[in-house]
C-alpha cells in the first residue's frame, strides 16, 4: 500500500483555510493567465489563502481589474496586477511559487491534444520567463495538453541551464479531485475522506485511477469499475459537453490547483507527510515523464513514492497508456527544441 494522498480531510481542509500547521506563511505566488476562467477562481481561492503573502496576476488583458478586485477582500495576501509581455518579468521576480493556467479552453470535439499549437507556445514564452527571473521557483503548470506542456517546460529549463526536475510540476489534481468525488457518490461516503491515487498523464487513457488503492478500501463489480473508470477518464469531456461552447472545467480545476498549490506551500513550509499526484520527470515507468503519488518537501519532490501494487486491470491500462503518452512527451520535446 502506497502513504495516503494529501487527505483523508487533510487537503480539503487545507483548502478551505488555507492553513499551514508550521513555518512561515510567506509564499510569493504568481497566477500567470490570471484573467482566464481557470485564473479568475483560482486567484480568487489563493486570496483566500493565510499561506500566501503576496499575489501577482498576469495576463495579456484585464489583469488591473482583476488585481483590484481582488486586493479589496480582507486578507493578508497583497495583490499586484501585471499587464503583457513587458511586465512579466518584474511579475516573476522573487516568486516562490508560479501556477501556469494560461491558454485557450477545449470546445466540443476538441481532444487536449487539439490546443497544443496554441499552447505550446504560451507555455513555452512563459515558462522561458520564469527560467530568466524566478529559476529557483516551483513551477506549476495547468495548461493543456499537461503530457506535453511539462516536457516543454523542462527542455525550456534545461536550455536555460536551471533545469531541476523535483521543481516542475504537471497538475493533474483534478483527475485525483473527480475520482474522489465520484467513488463516494457511488459509496454514499464523504468525498472530503476518500482518496483515489490516479497516476499516468491527463487525457483520455492515460488517466489511470488506482481503484484498488482507495482509501477508505471500495469494491466494485468489474462492469460497474469499468464504467467509473471511464468517466473518470473522459470527466473533462462531460464539462465541455454540458457548457456548450462557453469552455471547459474552470471551477473545479480552479479548486484542484489550488489544492495542490497549498499542499506544496505547506510542504515547502516543513510539513511532513505531504503526497500529491503530479506529472512529472520519472524513471516508475519506460514514459519518461508519468505522473505517481509524490511526497513533497522543502525542495520539491522529496521522494516519488512510484505506482504500488495495482491490479491485474489497472497494470492493462497502464501498458495501454504507453504509446500515446510517448507519443505526446515527444511531440512536447520536439517543439521545445525548436522553439526559438
Amino acid at each position: 500500500m502506497l502513504p495516503r494522498l494529501a487527505r483523508p480531510a487533510a487537503a480539503a481542509a487545507a483548502l478551505r483555510r488555507g492553513l499551514a500547521t508550521s513555518g512561515p506563511n510567506n509564499a510569493k505566488v504568481a497566477v500567470l493567465g490570471a484573467s482566464g476562467g481557470i485564473g479568475q477562481p483560482l486567484s480568487l481561492l489563493l486570496k483566500n489563502s493565510p499561506l500566501v503573502s503576496r499575489l501577482s496576476l498576469y495576463d495579456i488583458a484585464h489583469t488591473p481589474g482583476v488585481a483590484a478586485d481582488l486586493s479589496h477582500i480582507e486578507t493578508r495576501a497583497t495583490v499586484k496586477g501585471f499587464l503583457g509581455p513587458e511586465q512579466l518579468p518584474e511579475c516573476l521576480k522573487g516568486c516562490d511559487v508560479v501556477v501556469i493556467p494560461a491558454g485557450v479552453p477545449r470546445k466540443p470535439g476538441m481532444t487536449r491534444d487539439d490546443l497544443f499549437n496554441t499552447n505550446a507556445s504560451i507555455v513555452a514564452t512563459l515558462t522561458s520567463a520564469c527560467a530568466k527571473h524566478c529559476p529557483e521557483a516551483m513551477i506549476c503548470v495547468i495548461s493543456n495538453p499537461v503530457n506535453s506542456t511539462i516536457p516543454i517546460t523542462s527542455e525550456v529549463f534545461k536550455k536555460h541551464g536551471v533545469y531541476n526536475p523535483n521543481r516542475i510540476f504537471g497538475v493533474t489534481t483534478l483527475d485525483i479531485v473527480r475520482a474522489n468525488t465520484f467513488v463516494a457518490e457511488l459509496k454514499g461516503l464523504d468525498p472530503a475522506r476518500v482518496s483515489v491515487p490516479v497516476i499516468g498523464g491527463h487525457a483520455g487513457k492515460t488517466i489511470i485511477p488506482l481503484i484498488s488503492q482507495c482509501t477508505p478500501k471500495v469494491d466494485f463489480p468489474q462492469d460497474q469499475l469499468e464504467k467509473l473508470t471511464g468517466r473518470i477518464q473522459e470527466a473533462g469531456t462531460e464539462v465541455v459537453k454540458a457548457k456548450a461552447g462557453a469552455g471547459s472545467a474552470t471551477l473545479s480545476m480552479a479548486y484542484a490547483g489550488a489544492r495542490f498549490v497549498f499542499s506544496l506551500v505547506d510542504a515547502m513550509n516543513g510539513k511532513e507527510g505531504v503526497i500529491e499526484c503530479s506529472f512529472v520527470r520519472s524513471e516508475e515507468t519506460e514514459s519518461p515523464y508519468f505522473s505517481t503519488p509524490l511526497l513533497l518537501g522543502k525542495n520539491g519532490i522529496e521522494k516519488n513514492l512510484g505506482i504500488g501494487k495495482i491490479t491485474p486491470f489497472e497494470e492493462k491500462m497502464v501498458a495501454e497508456a504507453m504509446s500515446e503518452l510517448k507519443a505526446s512527451i515527444k511531440k512536447g520535446e520536439d517543439f521545445a527544441k525548436n522553439f526559438k
